[in-house]
């Protein structure tokens, strides 16, 4: 039978207690006990405390449960300043953050850089998608690159993000990635929607050339046969039932497009318990309890972290921050 991390170290205190020597036991032997959820209750970031901290305890690999902190205000910018200035060097705290939090970094809208944080790992995500109606003249992703690079007002995009927010960004890093120069980037026609829903909706219906959005918002236009996906925005082909859907990087467009879950901490942690905190997420992650929690909500299980998320992290922003610029969302 396995024993706990948790039950290991109450045996070996009573083990040292017995033999008549003192034991000196750190309040939380194992790192991690605070969770920030940088929102209200409720919402994305919210759910990856919760459960990630519920799994943490659950699986032994925290002595006690993770408190669950809600900072709300600015996308996140609240939490990342608290802890910036305040807990810089706490290394039981995580925070929540994904995609959205490195778009609002690269646009100049948290008091600091990504270098201010240590980035611990991605733990599940969503995929980006392009996509075009079934009766649409765009039959490839090549076609629909080629029009967008020859003249860039001729092809409307749409999504559920705002001018300069991922869904936006996703779609013009592909233009770019198929030769569109820096020049005519913010040429690119873009309409938002509330939801990749109703973007999709607007799209079959003609208003609208393809959809730039996750592909867990509009999964079920596509079992339909409603869509024609003309690619994925993922390094390898997706688990069933979408693994016969196009990658862009299989069509020779090295573009991916996640809007991940993961956490970070404070920049002025240790290496040892920088570490010892990526290889906690890291066992929690390969754990089939965590699959079970990401797939029932809509998350492709994917791990980076450490040093490859840290590196992930400052690539990721330069393009948010470089196509930003180019469109002029920061000067």
């Amino acid at each position: 039978m396995a024993i706990s991390p948790r039950s290991l170290h109450t045996v070996a205190a009573a083990a040292l207690l017995g033999l008549g020597l003192s034991v000196s036991t750190p309040s939380q032997a194992l790192p991690i006990s605070e969770c920030i959820a940088p929102a209200d209750p409720g919402g994305g970031w919210d759910f990856t405390c919760r459960s990630v901290g519920k799994l943490l305890y659950d699986l032994d690999l925290v002595d006690n449960p993770v408190k669950v902190v809600n900072m709300p205000g600015g996308v996140g910018a609240v939490a990342f300043s608290n802890v910036a200035g305040k807990r810089a060097d706490d290394s039981d705290l995580i925070v929540a953050t994904s995609t959205v939090g490195i778009t609002q970094i690269a646009q100049g809208r948290y008091p600091g850089g990504v270098d201010t944080m240590r980035w611990l790992g991605m733990l599940g995500t969503d995929v980006g998608v392009v996509l075009v109606d079934d009766d649409s003249p765009y039959q490839s992703l090549d076609g629909l690159l080629e029009a967008m690079v020859d003249d860039p007002s001729s092809v409307v995009m749409a999504g559920s993000s705002g001018v300069g927010g991922w869904d936006h960004i996703r779609a013009l890093m592909l233009a770019e990635a198929a030769g569109l120069p820096d020049d005519k980037i913010g040429s690119v026609r873009w309409v938002q929607f509330d939801g990749g829903g109703p973007a999709v909706t607007q799209m079959m219906g003609g208003h609208v050339d393809a959809v730039s959005t996750d592909l867990g918002e509009i999964a079920g236009f596509i079992k339909s046969g409603d869509v024609r996906v003309l690619a994925v925005l993922a390094d390898k082909p997706l688990a069933p039932p979408f693994e016969d859907l196009p990658t862009a990087v299989s069509q020779g467009y090295d573009v991916t497009g996640y809007n991940w879950r993961g956490f970070y901490t404070g920049g002025e942690v240790s290496d040892a318990d920088y570490q010892s905190m990526v290889d906690t997420l890291k066992t929690l992650y390969d754990s089939p309890e965590w699959k079970q929690v990401a797939e029932r909500n809509g998350l492709v299980p994917l791990w980076r972290g450490g040093d490859e998320f840290n590196a992930f992290v400052r690539d990721t922003a330069d393009k948010v921050e470089s196509i930003s610029r180019e469109i002029g969302v920061i000067q």
